[in-house]
């Protein structure tokens, strides 16, 4: 995809990128090539000022428009006749790059569960490469929610003056002991399933479901939980809350795999802004870019102080916080309050076109 001829309409286009250099990672292993699927929306201006770069989170995808269909498309907050807007599956996904079930160059057999250990760094590192092939200059925003804002912290860090305007919702600059241990749990709960060893694309099925019904547990609230599934007085068994589990564990195990989501949450757990860095405050000093970091006040996994102290370090930066009894996932659903709380941010800087 050559930029300087750009789209000429706004219609959603997925391309592949594709590398055929070995791509280095920070556990000293390489993958022989690199794959990523990237989706884009809307044309690069004359200018090349108008460039919106959305990252997803652990089981997202690059077509942004179908599952953040609130704040982008048409007549949307970030609409495509006005942007140009890119959105790149993450390395170790399942949704078109390169991932556990692709095929090893080297030995000509799927990778497996020899597939290397990635880090949010080289995720970004990634982000980089489709960048510089793209002939991207200027990104205009860089937005993140979740693994995605850490991988945007990461990025921003590389970017420097590349990078004018950068918005972390519901992250962390550094992946806690609690993040690692709700994560550790659900590798567990795939471990358990018999069929983990076994060199099947399906392996651990039935445990992802598991562990996608633990991480709902740590992406919702109590409170929404009240709201949404209680069940009717008197009721014994089967209740609501528990056929809402399940019906998640298999939603998404039904288009993930194990194999993606173990490697993607190894990434958020190896997560540290400030590894080789002096630390993640020193780290944070040194992004460029006015940010904006975006709590949610009931999250019970990336808690609010923790996009605080994201907004405390870096120089250009501000906090705002979600209100909302949807916890972690309220970055995904409030659509009304973050598109308030951004446009304040934009106008505040005059830098929303």
């Amino acid at each position: 995809m050559n930029l300087t001829h750009p789209i000429v309409n706004i219609d959603m286009r997925t391309d592949i990128f594709q590398s055929k250099i070995p791509f280095e990672l920070e556990s000293g292993e390489a993958l022989p090539e690199l794959e990523l699927a990237y989706t884009t929306y809307g044309q690069l201006n004359s200018s090349q000022d108008n460039v919106i770069w959305v990252v997803h989170a652990l089981t997202g995808d690059s077509r942004v428009g179908d599952w953040w269909s609130g704040m982008v498309g048409e007549d949307q907050f970030y609409d495509p006749a006005d942007y140009f807007i890119i959105c790149v599956n993450l390395p170790g996904s399942c949704y078109g790059s390169t991932n556990p079930l692709s095929s090893n160059p080297k030995t000509g057999k799927n990778y497996y569960y020899d597939f290397p250990l990635l880090t949010t760094r080289d995720m970004a590192n990634a982000l980089e490469l489709i960048r510089q092939s793209l002939g991207i200059n200027q990104i205009h925003t860089l937005l993140g929610g979740s693994l995605g804002g850490q991988v945007a912290l990461e990025w921003a860090y590389i970017l420097e003056d590349r990078l004018q305007n950068l918005v972390i919702l519901a992250s962390t600059a550094k992946s806690s002991p609690w993040v690692i241990g709700f994560n550790e749990t659900q590798r567990m709960a795939i471990e358990s399933d018999c069929t983990w060893g076994e060199e099947i694309a399906d392996a651990g099925k039935k445990g992802l479901e598991t562990a996608r019904a633990i991480a709902m547990m740590s992406y919702r609230h109590p409170w929404d939980f009240a709201k949404k599934q209680e069940s009717p007085s008197g009721t014994l068994d089967n209740f609501r809350s528990s056929s809402y589990l399940r019906y998640q564990g298999q939603k998404l195990a039904n288009r993930f795999t194990a194999f993606s989501y173990w490697i993607l949450s190894k990434a958020m757990d190896s997560h540290d802004l400030g590894r080789g860095r002096n630390g993640y405050q020193e780290a944070l000093q040194k992004i460029k870019a006015r940010t904006l970091a975006v709590g949610v006040d009931t999250d019970l996994l990336f808690l609010p102080e923790e996009s605080v102290e994201i907004a405390k370090h870096i120089p250009k930066a501000s906090y705002r916080e979600i209100k909302s009894t949807a916890g972690h996932d309220a970055f995904l659903i409030e659509f009304e309050q973050l598109r308030y709380i951004l446009q304040s941010f934009y106008v505040s800087h005059g830098s929303k076109n």
